[in-house]
């Protein structure tokens, strides 16, 4: 397998960069803007008291709060993006530091706000619309508001929780300095006894080598050093858990998750159907196992056998550009509209292409109000162009939200946030497919499909199950020790696997080295947007442009109603789990033409 030198930053071209200077020229003036933005305060702190005087004054601190929204939105893209560029500079951690702050003290500052709101009878509240009628604009924010009631608390206590703000930010902060900055792996060595380095960019290439010792070496590597650190890692999980349920039992919510979802909108329902519908399709899982193993011919199968592609002789190689073009192509049933914005990306300084030392690992889009910004870390394997196409999907759909919606309206919920992305992984697969017609490149590319339900449908749903059960735990008092972490994580295993698996000890750990974990309730999205992106993907290539204008609409909607009415507004409907059915069904028919292919 091929390595090169991971560079320094300072050696990164700068067309291979962000433009983070689009948000500002300097550090300096970032720090200009700072001093500046610590006078919104004490003009919020101005209006306690107020919200009931008039629609007129209700009316001029919601544009006052649209104004601190677009101020904060890049203080807050700047540090985070600096840091993230290299996660060990002390000073960029320290303008994290600074902006979180600033964000606790405007919010403690506007504590009275919901409690406010929720003062307002109906009938003086109706007064208001009639007489400032460009309060309207703000009535669905009003309405969430209000909708929560019984779980928002007094001024005081509202002021308190507000001011908890920053702590709670600490067990995430605390896991991106020890996974990100502070863990180093030692080499991998492979069958000819070269050494090959060991990142979190480099795991996964590793673990898709054909050189299966280099894939133990690589995942012995990488599990070794989270065993050091079992302890470390199960208490600043614990310490997220009970941060989630300190807020939780503060706002009288009968658990985690139903606070987590109810912000969204979401009916917990949704959550465990999803686990359940799993768990009815488990079978299609086990024989994509069984033949895993048998297509390698292992007399075992190992976890660090999961990643290698089963048809061996193929590997997809690309360029960057070559990486862009694909992407265009694959495309092209959004039509015009979605490319022209999909090349201003490509051009313009939204995406930081390669990795460098100390760069944050993974991937992410992030919809800052100028553009979006994308993190890569690309190595040009195909993994690296779904990567890609995933990460553009989530920046459009910012994009087309920031430019459609009101501020008050441009950010979508997280439940909606993983299906544009992952949208565009079908509709890539499905143009892979199109032009493929070698017959061991197709069953490659099917492989590869097949990777992607098993990732996104089965391992987030299992990762969702995780945090489900972990969070339950904390609810009743129990210890939240790494023993107890590794043995649920295990079982979980060897349940999602099945018989034809060797669930090895080390994977035990992997709970250790997911960073969703500290987002509250996050990964049951990628399973659940994965089975919406399944349907409208093939809903737009069998319908075309009347698919295409209902799916834009959803894009362009940010929060403007409730996620589950946008979805259905594309042609989803995610109260029921007819689409996670028919994703199972799609995966289990395309075991069946691996089969096939490959004898």
């Amino acid at each position: 397998m091929e390595t090169t030198k991971i560079p320094v930053r300072a050696d990164v071209p700068e067309q291979d960069k962000w433009a983070i200077s689009d948000l500002f020229a300097t550090d300096d003036d970032f720090r200009a803007a700072l001093a500046a933005a610590k006078e919104f305060a004490p003009r919020v702190a101005a209006y306690r008291g107020r919200l009931g005087e008039s629609g007129e004054t209700l009316l001029a601190f919601l544009r006052l709060d649209d104004e601190i929204n677009l101020a904060l939105d890049a203080l807050v893209h700047y540090a985070q993006r600096k840091s993230d560029e290299d996660t060990r500079v002390a000073i960029y951690q320290e303008m994290v530091s600074q902006v979180n702050r600033l964000v606790v003290e405007i919010q403690a500052a506007g504590a009275f706000e919901t409690p406010e709101l929720l003062a307002l009878s109906d009938e003086t509240l109706a007064g208001f619309y009639e007489q400032t009628p460009a309060l309207a604009d703000y009535r669905r924010l009003i309405d969430r508001v209000r909708r929560r009631r019984d779980h928002m608390l007094s001024e005081k206590e509202e002021a308190l929780l507000a001011a908890a703000g920053e702590m709670a930010q600490s067990p995430d902060e605390i896991y991106s300095m020890l996974n990100d900055a502070d863990m180093t792996f030692p080499d991998a060595v492979d069958a000819a006894g070269s050494a090959h380095p060991v990142t979190h960019g480099t795991y996964i290439p590793l673990m898709q080598s054909y050189d299966r010792v280099l894939r133990k070496s690589a995942f012995d590597s990488l599990y070794s050093v989270y065993g050091k650190f079992r302890n470390t890692s199960a208490a600043t999980l614990s310490a997220q858990l009970k941060s989630l349920l300190f807020f939780a039992n503060a706002r009288k919510y009968p658990s985690t998750l139903a606070a987590a979802l109810d912000g969204s909108e979401v009916p917990t329902e949704i959550y465990h159907s999803l686990i359940n519908a799993v768990h009815r399709s488990l079978t299609p899982m086990h024989r994509y196992v069984t033949l895993r193993k048998k297509l390698l011919g292992l007399d075992e199968l190992h976890m660090y056998d999961l990643y290698v592609p089963v048809v061996e002789g193929i590997e997809m190689k690309f360029t960057f550009d070559e990486a862009k073009e694909t992407v265009l192509k694959a495309l092209a049933p959004l039509g015009e509209d979605y490319l022209a914005i999909l090349r201003e990306g490509f051009s313009s300084g939204w995406i930081d292409v390669y990795e460098n030392e100390g760069k944050r690992s993974g991937a992410y889009s992030a919809g800052a109000q100028v553009h979006p910004y994308v993190l890569l870390n690309f190595k040009g394997r195909l993994d690296d162009v779904f990567t890609l196409v995933h990460e553009m999907g989530h920046a459009i759909h910012s994009y087309l939200s920031n430019k459609n919606q009101p501020t008050a309206y441009q950010n979508y919920v997280i439940f909606v946030a993983e299906v544009a992305s992952t949208c565009n992984e079908a509709l890539l697969m499905e143009y892979l497919l199109s032009v493929t017609e070698d017959k061991k490149q197709r069953a490659y590319l099917i492989n590869h499909f097949l990777e992607q339900f098993r990732g996104t449908l089965y391992r987030q749903t299992m990762f969702a199950e995780f945090e489900l059960l972990v969070n339950e735990m904390a609810q009743r008092g129990e210890g939240i020790t790494a023993d107890a972490l590794c043995a649920l994580y295990k079982r979980l295993n060897a349940q999602y696997f099945g018989a034809d698996m060797v669930i090895d000890e080390e994977i035990a750990l992997e709970w250790a080295r997911i960073p969703h974990f500290y987002y509250d309730y996050y990964v049951y999205q990628y399973a659940t947007g994965y089975a919406a992106a399944i349907a409208l993907s093939r809903r737009i290539l069998r319908e075309g442009e009347s698919a295409v204008k209902e799916y834009l609409g959803f894009l362009s909607g940010g929060c403007a109603a409730d996620p589950i009415t946008l979805l259905r507004g594309a042609g989803v409907d995610m109260a029921s789990t007819a689409s996670v059915e028919a994703a199972t069904a799609l995966f289990d028919e395309l075991i069946s033409q691996m089969e096939a292919l490959l004898g």
